[in-house]
């Protein structure tokens, strides 16, 4: 059964991805990765940013605009999609996935904890703090792969974001956090390969030097993707595209 990990690196810029995530860039050039630059959408905010990557659709054609916009994506999701194919999903993730995909507002005491085959993310442990620590945010997304074996799963972490929110991109906090990604990925990975998985790292914007990403600056807006393991699809050249690209990792039915 095909089986994806998308990896949701909030607020990764390309520039600081390649400078810093040394565990990516060499599977990279052993040939067991491979690479592209994107452009996010505008306006490159979190919320709008997450519907496009699940849906495809920029902000400006699925509706969603701004970060306080909570309610359910318009359109249909990855993960709606996947639970249409009778495919097991789970999300390691930030409280606003579950809102856009599952339940909208989101309630802690019902969906901090989620375990319901019939909503698009069947099985969740989703986050409310913008601290959350990205160690811990791994080991959620371990839980969930041994108790559920999802052939799809979201791993999406905030350490990168808030730190470019709390010191800018050119500082040593947001590079130090970057670098936490990777050696986190460096220890994951080659579990979820050798469990054969596919491997998805991407981000949904930017950030600039002045601890923001609301601009259309380089920084803000180009955002980094690598396509890990064996699948044969092929790298998008927008952001746009990455749901469907998730989708023929999962041998989804595109029509």
């Amino acid at each position: 059964m095909p089986s994806c990990i998308f990896v949701l690196l909030d607020g990764l810029n390309a520039v600081t991805a390649r400078r810093c995530m040394g565990f990516l860039l060499a599977l990279e050039a052993a040939g067991q990765a491979r690479y592209a630059q994107l452009t996010c959408e505008l306006p490159p905010l979190s919320r709008p940013l997450y519907a496009t990557l699940f849906c495809g659709l920029p902000p400006a054609a699925h509706g969603i605009l701004h970060n306080d916009d909570a309610r359910l994506c318009p359109a249909p999701t990855l993960f709606s999609r996947a639970r249409d194919h009778g495919l097991v999903t789970a999300a390691a993730a930030y409280h606003w996935v579950s809102e856009l995909c599952n339940n909208a507002p989101f309630d802690p005491a019902r969906d901090r904890l989620t375990h319901a085959p019939s909503l698009p993310i069947a099985h969740g442990l989703f986050y409310t703090s913008d601290l959350y620590p990205d160690e811990e945010l791994f080991r959620d997304a371990a839980c969930l792969l041994q108790h559920h074996r999802p052939q799809l799963l979201l791993v999406h972490s905030m350490g990168i974001d808030t730190a470019g929110h709390q010191h800018g991109a050119d500082s040593p906090a947001y590079r130090n956090a970057v670098r936490l990604a990777d050696s986190l990925l460096a220890h994951a990975i080659p579990d979820w390969l050798a469990a054969g998985y596919t491997v998805l790292v991407t981000a949904d914007h930017g950030m600039d030097n002045d601890g923001a990403h609301n601009d259309a600056t380089d920084t803000v807006r180009h955002v980094p993707l690598w396509l890990i393991g064996e699948s044969q699809a092929v790298l998008p050249a927008a952001q746009t595209e990455i749901a469907n690209v998730a989708a023929r990792i999962l041998q989804l039915d595109e029509t």
